[in-house]
Protein backbone atom coordinates (compact mmCIF):
# COMPACT_ATOMS: atom_id res chain seq x y z
CA UNK A 1 0.00 0.00 0.00
CA UNK A 2 1.07 3.55 -0.41
CA UNK A 3 -0.37 6.99 0.73
CA UNK A 4 -0.60 9.02 -2.48
CA UNK A 5 -2.07 12.93 -2.57
CA UNK A 6 -4.66 11.69 -5.22
CA UNK A 7 -6.31 15.56 -6.03
CA UNK A 8 -5.20 19.32 -5.11
CA UNK A 9 -7.27 22.32 -5.13
CA UNK A 10 -6.79 25.67 -4.13
CA UNK A 11 -8.64 29.24 -3.28
CA UNK A 12 -6.88 32.40 -4.30
CA UNK A 13 -8.98 35.59 -3.10
CA UNK A 14 -9.79 37.92 -5.96
CA UNK A 15 -8.42 41.49 -3.84
CA UNK A 16 -5.50 42.47 -5.04
CA UNK A 17 -3.37 44.72 -1.71
CA UNK A 18 -0.42 46.17 -3.80
CA UNK A 19 2.76 47.44 -1.72
CA UNK A 20 1.71 50.80 -2.96
CA UNK A 21 -1.87 50.14 -1.35
CA UNK A 22 0.32 50.87 2.05
CA UNK A 23 1.83 53.91 1.18
CA UNK A 24 -0.87 55.75 3.22
CA UNK A 25 -0.45 54.01 6.10
CA UNK A 26 0.71 55.55 9.65
CA UNK A 27 3.86 52.52 10.67
CA UNK A 28 5.32 53.19 14.08
CA UNK A 29 8.03 50.94 16.16
CA UNK A 30 7.05 48.78 18.72
CA UNK A 31 7.46 51.36 21.45
CA UNK A 32 4.70 53.60 19.92
CA UNK A 33 6.77 56.21 18.51
CA UNK A 34 5.93 57.24 14.89
CA UNK A 35 8.18 55.70 12.07
CA UNK A 36 9.71 59.28 10.09
CA UNK A 37 10.91 57.56 7.23
CA UNK A 38 9.08 58.39 3.89
CA UNK A 39 6.32 54.95 3.55
CA UNK A 40 7.87 54.57 -0.13
CA UNK A 41 11.40 53.69 1.35
CA UNK A 42 9.80 51.23 4.31
CA UNK A 43 8.21 49.77 1.49
CA UNK A 44 10.92 49.26 -1.00
CA UNK A 45 13.01 47.89 2.23
CA UNK A 46 10.34 45.48 2.87
CA UNK A 47 10.32 44.09 -0.39
CA UNK A 48 13.34 43.83 -1.01
CA UNK A 49 13.73 41.97 1.77
CA UNK A 50 10.82 39.81 1.67
CA UNK A 51 10.20 39.69 -1.82
CA UNK A 52 6.63 40.56 -1.37
CA UNK A 53 4.79 43.39 -4.22
CA UNK A 54 1.66 41.92 -3.44
CA UNK A 55 -0.79 39.99 -1.76
CA UNK A 56 -4.41 39.03 -1.71
CA UNK A 57 -7.22 39.61 0.70
CA UNK A 58 -10.80 37.29 1.07
CA UNK A 59 -13.54 39.43 -0.33
CA UNK A 60 -15.71 40.93 3.33
CA UNK A 61 -18.72 38.19 2.90
CA UNK A 62 -15.96 35.16 3.13
CA UNK A 63 -14.71 33.52 5.72
CA UNK A 64 -11.78 31.17 6.11
CA UNK A 65 -14.25 28.31 5.94
CA UNK A 66 -15.33 29.56 3.32
CA UNK A 67 -12.32 30.04 1.89
CA UNK A 68 -11.42 26.23 2.89
CA UNK A 69 -14.76 24.80 1.25
CA UNK A 70 -13.95 26.34 -2.52
CA UNK A 71 -10.21 25.10 -2.29
CA UNK A 72 -11.87 21.22 -0.90
CA UNK A 73 -14.66 21.20 -3.61
CA UNK A 74 -11.91 21.45 -6.66
CA UNK A 75 -9.44 18.92 -4.58
CA UNK A 76 -12.38 16.59 -4.34
CA UNK A 77 -12.98 17.02 -8.10
CA UNK A 78 -9.45 16.96 -9.07
CA UNK A 79 -9.51 13.56 -7.08
CA UNK A 80 -12.73 12.80 -8.98
CA UNK A 81 -14.42 11.25 -5.73
CA UNK A 82 -17.37 10.82 -3.56
CA UNK A 83 -16.76 13.14 -0.95
CA UNK A 84 -19.17 10.69 1.37
CA UNK A 85 -16.12 8.41 1.37
CA UNK A 86 -14.12 10.57 3.10
CA UNK A 87 -12.62 9.07 6.43
CA UNK A 88 -11.45 12.47 8.01
CA UNK A 89 -11.74 16.12 7.35
CA UNK A 90 -9.01 17.93 9.29
CA UNK A 91 -8.22 21.94 8.52
CA UNK A 92 -5.27 23.59 9.56
CA UNK A 93 -5.89 27.49 10.28
CA UNK A 94 -4.90 29.78 13.50
CA UNK A 95 -7.55 31.89 13.86
CA UNK A 96 -10.93 30.83 12.91
CA UNK A 97 -13.74 32.32 10.91
CA UNK A 98 -13.00 36.06 11.48
CA UNK A 99 -15.36 38.59 10.16
CA UNK A 100 -14.74 41.17 8.14
CA UNK A 101 -13.91 44.37 10.36
CA UNK A 102 -13.38 42.29 13.83
CA UNK A 103 -10.79 40.34 14.89
CA UNK A 104 -12.33 38.01 17.08
CA UNK A 105 -12.07 34.20 16.11
CA UNK A 106 -15.04 32.05 15.88
CA UNK A 107 -13.89 28.23 16.25
CA UNK A 108 -17.73 27.53 17.41
CA UNK A 109 -18.34 25.03 15.38
CA UNK A 110 -14.99 23.79 14.29
CA UNK A 111 -14.00 24.82 10.75
CA UNK A 112 -13.84 21.02 9.72
CA UNK A 113 -17.61 21.00 10.98
CA UNK A 114 -18.46 23.83 8.98
CA UNK A 115 -16.71 22.73 6.11
CA UNK A 116 -18.29 19.20 6.19
CA UNK A 117 -21.33 21.19 6.07
CA UNK A 118 -20.90 23.21 3.27
CA UNK A 119 -19.51 20.22 1.04
CA UNK A 120 -23.33 18.79 2.74
CA UNK A 121 -21.64 15.20 3.61
CA UNK A 122 -23.81 13.24 5.47
CA UNK A 123 -21.90 10.14 6.35
CA UNK A 124 -21.33 10.75 10.32
CA UNK A 125 -18.20 7.79 9.88
CA UNK A 126 -16.48 11.10 8.15
CA UNK A 127 -14.45 12.63 11.09
CA UNK A 128 -13.63 16.40 10.82
CA UNK A 129 -11.41 18.36 12.91
CA UNK A 130 -9.43 21.44 13.39
CA UNK A 131 -5.34 21.47 13.90
CA UNK A 132 -3.77 24.28 15.16
CA UNK A 133 0.36 24.38 14.45
CA UNK A 134 1.14 27.62 13.30
CA UNK A 135 2.05 27.67 9.41
CA UNK A 136 3.10 24.21 9.55
CA UNK A 137 -0.34 23.55 10.09
CA UNK A 138 -0.93 21.52 6.79
CA UNK A 139 2.02 19.75 6.09
CA UNK A 140 1.14 18.21 9.81
CA UNK A 141 -2.33 17.63 8.69
CA UNK A 142 -0.76 15.32 5.45
CA UNK A 143 1.55 13.75 8.66
CA UNK A 144 -1.88 12.91 10.32
CA UNK A 145 -3.99 11.30 7.80
CA UNK A 146 -0.51 9.54 6.84
CA UNK A 147 -0.81 8.04 10.74
CA UNK A 148 -4.58 7.46 9.86
CA UNK A 149 -3.82 5.29 6.42
CA UNK A 150 -0.90 3.16 7.92
CA UNK A 151 -2.93 2.58 10.95
CA UNK A 152 -6.00 1.09 9.07
CA UNK A 153 -8.19 3.66 10.34
CA UNK A 154 -8.78 5.59 7.25
CA UNK A 155 -8.23 5.01 3.63
CA UNK A 156 -9.14 8.80 2.70
CA UNK A 157 -8.22 12.00 3.87
CA UNK A 158 -9.22 15.70 3.14
CA UNK A 159 -6.75 18.15 4.06
CA UNK A 160 -6.96 21.39 4.07
CA UNK A 161 -4.93 24.81 4.97
CA UNK A 162 -6.82 27.96 4.94
CA UNK A 163 -6.29 31.31 6.62
CA UNK A 164 -7.68 34.76 6.32
CA UNK A 165 -4.20 36.57 8.07
CA UNK A 166 -5.76 40.35 6.93
CA UNK A 167 -8.56 40.65 9.79
CA UNK A 168 -5.58 39.90 12.47
CA UNK A 169 -3.01 42.46 11.51
CA UNK A 170 -2.03 45.46 12.62
CA UNK A 171 -2.47 48.64 10.27
CA UNK A 172 0.51 50.20 12.24
CA UNK A 173 2.94 47.56 12.33
CA UNK A 174 5.13 47.12 8.71
CA UNK A 175 4.32 42.95 9.43
CA UNK A 176 1.08 44.00 8.42
CA UNK A 177 2.42 43.91 4.46
CA UNK A 178 3.76 39.79 4.94
CA UNK A 179 0.32 38.45 5.78
CA UNK A 180 -2.52 37.64 3.14
CA UNK A 181 -5.30 35.35 2.72
CA UNK A 182 -5.90 32.03 1.01
CA UNK A 183 -6.67 27.94 1.05
CA UNK A 184 -5.05 25.18 -0.45
CA UNK A 185 -6.70 21.53 0.04
CA UNK A 186 -5.17 17.97 -0.91
CA UNK A 187 -6.93 14.18 -1.14
CA UNK A 188 -4.38 11.79 1.01
CA UNK A 189 -5.62 8.69 0.13
CA UNK A 190 -4.35 4.70 -0.07
CA UNK A 191 -3.55 3.63 -3.26
CA UNK A 192 -1.91 0.67 -4.87
CA UNK A 193 0.35 2.51 -7.66
CA UNK A 194 0.97 6.03 -7.75
CA UNK A 195 2.52 8.68 -5.35
CA UNK A 196 3.86 7.78 -1.78
CA UNK A 197 4.86 9.91 1.21
CA UNK A 198 8.49 8.39 2.07
CA UNK A 199 9.34 10.13 5.17
CA UNK A 200 8.57 12.84 7.38
CA UNK A 201 9.53 14.60 10.51
CA UNK A 202 8.65 17.10 13.08
CA UNK A 203 9.88 19.26 15.83
CA UNK A 204 8.75 21.70 18.52
CA UNK A 205 11.16 24.31 19.93
CA UNK A 206 8.88 25.99 23.02
CA UNK A 207 11.92 27.11 25.48
CA UNK A 208 12.89 30.41 24.23
CA UNK A 209 11.42 30.51 20.90
CA UNK A 210 7.86 29.45 21.98
CA UNK A 211 6.62 33.47 22.00
CA UNK A 212 8.32 34.39 18.84
CA UNK A 213 5.19 34.67 17.11
CA UNK A 214 2.37 36.42 19.48
CA UNK A 215 -0.81 38.16 20.16
CA UNK A 216 -0.34 41.60 21.13
CA UNK A 217 -1.77 45.30 21.17
CA UNK A 218 -1.61 47.19 18.28
CA UNK A 219 1.67 49.64 18.21
CA UNK A 220 -0.56 52.68 18.03
CA UNK A 221 -2.68 51.39 20.64
CA UNK A 222 -5.18 54.15 22.31
CA UNK A 223 -5.76 54.17 26.05
CA UNK A 224 -7.70 51.22 27.46
CA UNK A 225 -7.71 49.03 23.59
CA UNK A 226 -7.42 45.81 24.65
CA UNK A 227 -7.48 44.33 20.67
CA UNK A 228 -4.85 42.14 20.10
CA UNK A 229 -3.22 41.50 16.65
CA UNK A 230 -1.06 38.80 15.25
CA UNK A 231 3.24 40.12 16.02
CA UNK A 232 6.28 38.53 15.77
CA UNK A 233 9.82 39.00 15.82
CA UNK A 234 10.89 38.86 13.17
CA UNK A 235 14.62 38.54 13.58
CA UNK A 236 14.31 35.92 15.81
CA UNK A 237 12.55 34.15 13.67
CA UNK A 238 14.56 34.17 10.75
CA UNK A 239 17.65 32.85 12.92
CA UNK A 240 15.94 30.31 14.33
CA UNK A 241 14.53 28.86 10.84
CA UNK A 242 18.43 29.44 9.65
CA UNK A 243 19.49 27.50 12.50
CA UNK A 244 16.72 24.66 12.35
CA UNK A 245 14.61 24.16 9.43
CA UNK A 246 17.57 22.80 7.20
CA UNK A 247 18.32 20.29 10.05
CA UNK A 248 14.96 18.97 10.07
CA UNK A 249 14.69 18.61 6.39
CA UNK A 250 17.87 16.64 6.33
CA UNK A 251 16.67 14.48 9.01
CA UNK A 252 13.39 14.03 6.19
CA UNK A 253 15.95 12.86 3.78
CA UNK A 254 17.80 10.72 5.65
CA UNK A 255 15.30 8.69 7.23
CA UNK A 256 14.22 7.69 3.57
CA UNK A 257 17.70 6.78 2.41
CA UNK A 258 17.41 9.31 -0.55
CA UNK A 259 20.70 11.12 -1.46
CA UNK A 260 19.90 14.65 -1.87
CA UNK A 261 20.90 14.79 -5.62
CA UNK A 262 17.07 12.61 -5.74
CA UNK A 263 15.35 15.69 -4.87
CA UNK A 264 13.19 17.01 -7.83
CA UNK A 265 11.18 20.01 -6.25
CA UNK A 266 11.16 21.93 -2.29
CA UNK A 267 8.03 23.57 -1.64
CA UNK A 268 9.17 25.64 0.91
CA UNK A 269 6.77 27.81 3.08
CA UNK A 270 5.87 31.34 1.44
CA UNK A 271 7.27 33.44 4.77
CA UNK A 272 10.04 35.49 3.48
CA UNK A 273 11.94 35.23 -0.06
CA UNK A 274 15.65 35.77 1.66
CA UNK A 275 14.56 33.53 4.34
CA UNK A 276 13.53 30.65 2.18
CA UNK A 277 16.57 31.09 -0.04
CA UNK A 278 18.70 31.11 2.65
CA UNK A 279 17.40 27.65 4.78
CA UNK A 280 17.92 25.77 1.11
CA UNK A 281 21.26 27.58 0.90
CA UNK A 282 22.06 26.02 3.64
CA UNK A 283 20.04 22.88 3.64
CA UNK A 284 22.15 22.00 0.64
CA UNK A 285 25.55 23.15 2.29
CA UNK A 286 24.74 20.68 4.88
CA UNK A 287 25.19 18.04 1.87
CA UNK A 288 28.37 20.25 0.69
CA UNK A 289 26.25 20.60 -2.11
CA UNK A 290 25.16 23.82 -4.37
CA UNK A 291 21.51 24.54 -4.70
CA UNK A 292 20.08 23.65 -8.40
CA UNK A 293 18.46 25.89 -10.38
CA UNK A 294 14.84 25.43 -10.09
CA UNK A 295 14.68 23.35 -7.10
CA UNK A 296 12.14 25.82 -5.09
CA UNK A 297 8.91 27.67 -6.78
CA UNK A 298 7.79 30.43 -5.40
CA UNK A 299 4.70 32.68 -5.62
CA UNK A 300 5.13 34.84 -1.92
CA UNK A 301 6.11 37.98 -4.94
CA UNK A 302 2.36 37.54 -5.85
CA UNK A 303 0.46 36.71 -3.09
CA UNK A 304 2.59 36.92 0.09
CA UNK A 305 2.23 34.54 3.31
CA UNK A 306 -0.69 33.18 3.73
CA UNK A 307 0.25 30.65 6.32
CA UNK A 308 -0.92 27.19 6.49
CA UNK A 309 -2.32 27.94 2.91
CA UNK A 310 0.98 28.45 0.87
CA UNK A 311 2.99 24.79 0.40
CA UNK A 312 -0.69 23.74 -0.88
CA UNK A 313 -1.38 26.87 -2.71
CA UNK A 314 2.11 26.51 -4.43
CA UNK A 315 1.74 22.74 -5.29
CA UNK A 316 -1.46 23.53 -6.74
CA UNK A 317 -0.05 26.35 -9.37
CA UNK A 318 3.06 24.08 -10.07
CA UNK A 319 0.62 21.31 -10.93
CA UNK A 320 -1.38 23.74 -13.24
CA UNK A 321 1.73 24.98 -14.77
CA UNK A 322 0.94 28.31 -13.50
CA UNK A 323 4.64 29.15 -12.23
CA UNK A 324 6.91 29.83 -15.07
CA UNK A 325 9.18 27.09 -15.66
CA UNK A 326 8.24 24.87 -12.73
CA UNK A 327 6.40 21.76 -13.39
CA UNK A 328 6.00 18.00 -11.50
CA UNK A 329 5.78 14.90 -12.88
CA UNK A 330 5.64 11.42 -12.30
CA UNK A 331 8.99 9.83 -10.32
CA UNK A 332 10.12 13.16 -9.19
CA UNK A 333 10.93 13.42 -5.19
CA UNK A 334 9.63 16.30 -3.55
CA UNK A 335 9.99 17.95 -0.23
CA UNK A 336 7.47 19.53 1.38
CA UNK A 337 8.82 21.77 4.79
CA UNK A 338 7.42 24.68 7.06
CA UNK A 339 8.30 26.53 9.59
CA UNK A 340 6.09 28.93 12.30
CA UNK A 341 4.45 29.48 15.90
CA UNK A 342 5.10 27.20 18.40
CA UNK A 343 7.84 27.64 17.06
CA UNK A 344 7.59 24.23 14.83
CA UNK A 345 9.31 22.59 11.85
CA UNK A 346 7.95 19.74 9.50
CA UNK A 347 9.09 18.32 6.66
CA UNK A 348 7.66 15.64 4.29
CA UNK A 349 9.50 13.54 1.57
CA UNK A 350 7.19 12.44 -1.55
CA UNK A 351 7.41 10.49 -4.64
CA UNK A 352 4.94 11.45 -7.33
CA UNK A 353 2.91 8.97 -9.05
Amino acid sequence: MKIAITGVGSYIPETVETNSDFELHEFYNTDGTLIRQPNKIIIRKFQSITGIGERRYAKPHLNTSDLASFASERAIADADMDPETLDYIIVAHNFGDIKSGTVQGDTLPSLASRVKHALQIKNPNCVAYDLLFGCPGWVEGVIHAQAFIKAGMAKKCLVIGAETLSRVVDKHDRDAMIFSDGAGATIIEAVEEGGDILSHKTVSYTDDEAYYLYYGKSYNALPGDETRYIKMYGRKIYEFALNHVPNAMKACLDTANIEIDALDKIFIHQANEKMDEAIVERFYKLHDKPVPDGIMPMNIHKLGNSSVATVPTLLDMVRNNEIDGQQVKKGDVVMFASVGAGMNINAILYRYG
